[in-house]
């Protein structure tokens, strides 16, 4: 490809944020007496504040190119003894620019593209004189492998999120990264950063683990890592430190070549219970990093290219692209709906009236995040007891684990106390029930608590599926109950669902956004109705394939035909984890709501009332099996259905109760929807959303007579 076509891949991008590459020439410290000579270093910088991040799009490269051009000029002159690359405050490079590659609907761009980065970032690695990576911040993508490709590198212990996360957005890391990450930290270790890590909700390094992992030659301090970074690299320079690569290996050995095939079959089969081989990037990456063994660098780079265009082009990458750009990184940012900030209220002590498992995970969030006091009630000491001891077993856990330190912990566990009495909620700003799913004791816990309250304190409900407004109608004052409706586990999952009522006012909602907001969790507005968004929708898809099997269809079958949406977990195996219990009080929420678009299954009902937690139960040869004693319990109808006629019902009953949802004006859009499912039910980013996957699947237009998202 011709410097020509780089200029015309440019020109598509008039309106890129450049990240700029300054050069400052540092006359390295003496070693010995004498210095190694000048060493250049390069700042990548957009000049922008540290909420926006550095990234790479055409024209930032096309400029980075022609800086590492000049400087390779310049060490062939010996004017330089070594380069390195570094970031502004907090970032080295955030990666590609999704917004720009997103556009990329030609082929051909894309692989000029993917070529333009393998030809500015093979300058680097061929500088003549050594080159080092000072990696200060967040690293992703092509930002990592700026990097990978160069001789040497230094992280910060303050470094967070460095990844090669291409599969999650249904990409391949395209500039060298699948070559040198398995040769530099070993193929198991590489296959952890580029498949277990991003099929596991993104999960990305900090600087600590990359170093540990063999990602880094040196690890320094923030407060001055640059300058450490500096002095290490003369150093190097000078001969007198020589980094050791203990990760590092040859793939041609054949020991390696076993860890290889190995850690390339253990990460396929992650692949597989992660996606369902739905999607096609990890497996992508899978197969270049299988061919790639025995290639040179060179002929990996073509293959990356060549594979890096033809994902572009798929819809899997495209509705990555809206579900990871347009949804979860801009659009929960701003909720939709959400009233004024200015008129949220300070919450400087919360109560949590319960002291079970949810109660505890709230109490613990609340405490751990807000870092303010929280105090739990129940109706005896007993309990009372056992739900602080429970906390503080969890806190423990996070400290074993270093994920607090010891006076973290130790400031945690001093916030969260207990008592018997709701008198303790007297000077409370904010007070959320988490008592068993029933509207009568509800009631009657927020009538208690209001009598006791301030005036301005708000009262929440962690509520999954009953009514807001309903709980809501005897209290003195409606307008300060909000719907605050958490998923399980408290900590992991970061959707909340902030409901109101007709009478919610607009200061208890803004209330309710900003504490969202200091926990850490996407909140999506939504309005009351029964189960919301996120349940609602669930419960329809497992009560489609729970009417299948009841009809006679297959278990296997019945539970395995919506592989092809890839989503988590099969409906069966959900039902389990949820607790058949609860997944059936819900179903009966609903039922009573909606009709019999919501069926209440027999079957399962025989199956709570004689205590059996699970369909199904693990067999000898590893698979899963119905034990005889269930199936003599259940009854079945002689209408069997096929896989495929599973899936088609079951898209179409989603497609109705979107559109349902929609037209009731439970949230503000299709998009709401698409966020609630992928940040509360882990549906596959490379879906795209719910909305966008029933549109291509054709069952919006059968359902609903219209395409969620028209086209234009």
């Amino acid at each position: 490809m011709s410097a020509k076509d780089f200029t015309r891949l440019a020109e598509l991008f008039p309106d890129e944020t450049i990240t700029h590459s300054y050069v400052q020439d540092i006359v390295l410290p003496g070693v010995d007496g004498a210095s190694p000579g000048t060493f250049a270093l390069i700042t990548l910088d957009n000049g922008l504040d540290h909420t926006k991040p550095t990234t790479l799009g055409p024209n930032t490269l096309i400029e980075l190119g022609a800086v590492l051009e000049a400087l390779r000029d310049r060490a062939v002159k010996g004017e330089i003894v070594g380069v390195g690359v570094t970031g502004k405050p907090y970032f080295l490079v955030a990666g590609a620019d999704l917004s720009a590659v997103k556009t990329l609907d030609n082929p051909e761009h894309g692989l000029w593209m993917a070529q333009l980065g393998h030809d500015v970032y093979n300058t680097l690695a061929t500088m003549g004189v050594p080159s080092f990576a000072f990696i200060n911040g967040v690293a992703l993508g092509g930002g990592l492998e700026i990097a990978l490709q160069s001789t040497y590198r230094t992280v910060s212990t303050g470094a967070g999120a460095l990844a090669l996360p291409e599969a999650f957005i249904g990409l391949v890391p395209g500039w060298g990264g699948v070559y040198l990450l398995p040769r530099l930290i070993g193929p198991e270790n590489a296959t952890k950063v580029m498949i277990t890590n991003p099929l596991s909700n993104n999960r990305t390094l900090g600087g600590p683990e990359a170093f540990a992992m063999g990602m880094a030659d040196a690890l320094f301090e923030p407060a001055d890592f640059v300058e450490q970074s500096v002095a290490w690299a003369a150093q190097v320079i000078a001969g007198n430190i020589v980094p050791e690569r203990t990760q590092s290996v040859d793939p041609m050995d054949k020991v390696v070549t076993e860890r290889w095939d190995a850690a390339i079959a253990a990460a396929r089969t992650f692949v597989e219970s992660k996606t369902s081989n739905a999607a096609p990037a990890p497996g992508r990456v899978l197969d270049i990093m299988a061919a790639n063994r025995t290639m040179t660098a060179a002929e990996s780079a073509e293959l990356e290219c060549t594979t890096l265009a033809e994902l572009m082009q798929t819809d899997e990458f495209r509705s990555t692209v809206y579900a990871f750009l347009d949804l979860v990184q801009r659009r929960s940012k701003r909720p939709a709906g959400a009233p004024d900030r200015k008129l949220a209220r300070p919450v400087t002590k919360v109560g949590v009236v319960g002291a079970g498992l949810m109660a505890g995970q709230l109490a613990l969030l609340f405490a751990k995040q807000l870092k303010v006091p929280v105090i739990m009630t129940d109706i005896d000491q007993e309990r009372v007891d056992r739900g602080i001891a429970h906390v503080h077993a969890e806190v423990d856990k996070l400290l074993a684990k270093k994920r607090v330190s010891q006076d973290a912990a130790n400031r945690t566990k001093a916030l969260i106390t207990g008592s018997v009495s709701k008198e303790a909620f007297a000077d409370a700003d904010f007070v959320i029930e988490a008592v068993f799913e029933e509207l009568g004791l509800k009631k009657q816990v927020f009538a208690e608590i209001e009598a006791i309250v301030r005036p301005d304190c708000i009262l929440a409900t962690n509520t999954s599926s009953l009514s807001v407004t309903a709980m809501a109608e005897d209290l003195e004052h409606p307008e300060r109950l909000v719907g605050f409706h958490f998923f399980n586990p408290v900590a992991v999952m970061p959707l909340l669902e902030i409901v109101r009522a007709p009478k919610t006012d607009d200061a208890v909602l803004a209330t309710a956004f900003e504490l969202a907001k200091g926990l850490k969790k996407k909140a999506v507005l939504v309005k009351d109705a029964a189960a919301f968004v996120v349940n609602r929708i669930l419960l329809r898809l497992m009560g489609e394939v729970i009417a299948a099997f009841d009809e006679g269809t297959p278990a296997d079958v019945a539970d395995r035909a919506l592989r092809p949406m890839g989503l988590p977990m099969t409906p069966f195996t959900l039902g389990a984890m949820v607790g058949l219990p609860v997944a059936q009080h819900v179903q009966e929420s609903l039922h009573e709501a909606f009709g019999d678009r919501f069926q209440v299954s027999a079957n399962l009902q025989t199956m709570i009332d004689h205590k059996i937690p699970a369909l199904w139960a693990p067999a000898e040869d590893g698979g899963h099996v119905i034990p005889a004693s269930t199936s003599e319990l259940l009854t079945f109808g002689s209408n069997p259905s096929t896989a495929a006629e599973v899936l088609r019902r079951t898209e179409d009953a989603l497609a109705q109760e979107v559109g349902f949802m929609l037209d009731e004006g439970v949230v503000a859009g299709p998009e709401d929807i698409d966020l609630c499912m992928i940040r509360g039910a882990g549906w596959p980013m490379f879906l795209g959303g719910i909305t966008p996957y029933l549109d291509r699947v054709g069952a919006s237009e059968r359902m609903t007579g219209r395409l969620f998202h028209p086209a234009g």
